[in-house]
């Protein structure tokens, strides 16, 4: 339904005008923060977390395709304010365009459902719209510095992964949060506002610890990101997961605590590889235990309507026959019939991603 209300938005020209600089403004603010940590790679900047291609793909999943130069007008401010335009500047808009448009539709084609209510996309959204399609800006932008000389030709594939790992995770973490904001339910009863209380204090707690202890202790974290997936689904796993990677990229740009004494390149590789299995840990498991819960729901509801129409056979009465509900096999709307491609919004996209280094 948001994407019939974002193509009817982008009828109206005001309305029009309004997403595009909304999303530009979303952009450039995301940026910012992104960019508030960094890490450097041989000559190259690049920011662990990059958020602007979470907001892109989800700006695309929500509003359609029509947003893309809000995405486009976002990244060129950006550029603009960190560097002087040069002849690369056309490549990587481009390139920080094209990656999330790629996300858009591959996830389209998968037919990937926003709400992230089963399994398969959970693993459409990992695989496809963060791993696969930020290879593109990956790719571009850091030939495009190879080519225009702001990068050594043997410092291609240590930026590269370092480029693709920070798009990635930027996909892989607020992507799904903002997914899920438009989704919100009524507040949650008093048992679990304290649970979920408990489970924030100890995560507010264990996650400091964990990231600047002088010893290994990353590990204690997967406890809480399944804590919250079983019992939170998707808003508590992201949630938690996103509190424990800014922390431990906090920690990683200081050289505190389980990144102490290691060299830049061993910073990077050490901090990406937890972020991405923390990441598809939260992503995958809270999509898992969804599916399940709307599974055992259906099954619930044609139990109950069984006993009903038990009940009325041997009362001897006709049973009423029962509205049509469009629901599929895993308890979920039934998107095939609903139109599947207009609750990814047009189901094409557009995106960007992070800036060149100066």
């Amino acid at each position: 339904m948001a994407a019939v209300v974002g193509i009817a938005e982008l009828r109206r020209p005001g309305g029009y005008v309004v997403q595009v600089l909304a999303v530009a403004a979303l952009y450039y603010g995301s940026a910012r923060l992104g960019l508030l940590r960094e890490l450097s790679v041989g000559s190259a900047v690049f920011t662990p977390i990059y958020p602007p291609t979470g907001v892109s793909v989800a700006a695309l999943l929500i509003l359609g395709i029509g947003c893309w130069p809000g995405i486009t007008l976002g990244a060129l401010a950006l550029i603009l304010t960190i560097s002087p335009p040069g002849p690369d500047l056309v490549g990587i808009l481009f390139g920080n365009t094209a990656a999330p448009v790629c996300a858009a539709i591959l996830l389209h084609w998968a037919r990937f459902r926003p709400d992230l209510g089963r399994f398969r996309d959970g693993l459409a959204l990992v695989f496809l719209g963060a791993l696969a399609a930020m290879t593109i800006s990956a790719t571009v932008g850091v030939g495009m510095l190879v080519l225009t000389d702001k990068l050594a030709v043997h410092a291609f594939w240590p930026v590269w992964l370092a480029w693709w790992v920070g798009d990635a995770m930027g996909v892989l973490l607020v992507t799904p949060l903002l997914l899920m904001l438009g989704r919100l339910r009524r507040p949650l009863h008093l048992g679990r506002w304290r649970e979920a209380t408990a489970l924030t204090v100890i995560t507010c707690v264990l996650v400091p610890l964990a990231t600047y202890s002088s010893i290994s202790l990353l590990f204690l974290v997967y406890p809480l990101i399944i804590w919250a997936a079983l019992r939170f689904q998707l808003a508590g796993a992201v949630l938690c997961a996103l509190f424990t990677s800014v922390m431990a990229t906090i920690a990683a740009t200081d050289g505190s605590g389980a990144f102490q004494g290691l060299s830049p390149v061993e910073i990077m590789a050490k901090l990406q590889a937890f972020n991405g299995t923390m990441a598809l840990t939260a992503l995958l498991m809270s999509a898992l235990i969804t599916e399940q819960r709307n599974t055992r729901r259906s099954v619930e509801r044609a139990c109950q309507e069984l006993v009903e129409v038990l009940e009325h056979l041997t009362a001897g009465d006709v049973p009423l026959p029962r509205p049509q509900t469009d629901t599929d096999a895993d308890g979920t709307a039934d998107a095939d019939r609903t139109g599947d491609s207009d609750r990814t919004g047009d189901g094409d996209g557009t995106g960007g991603r992070s800036s060149p280094a100066p």
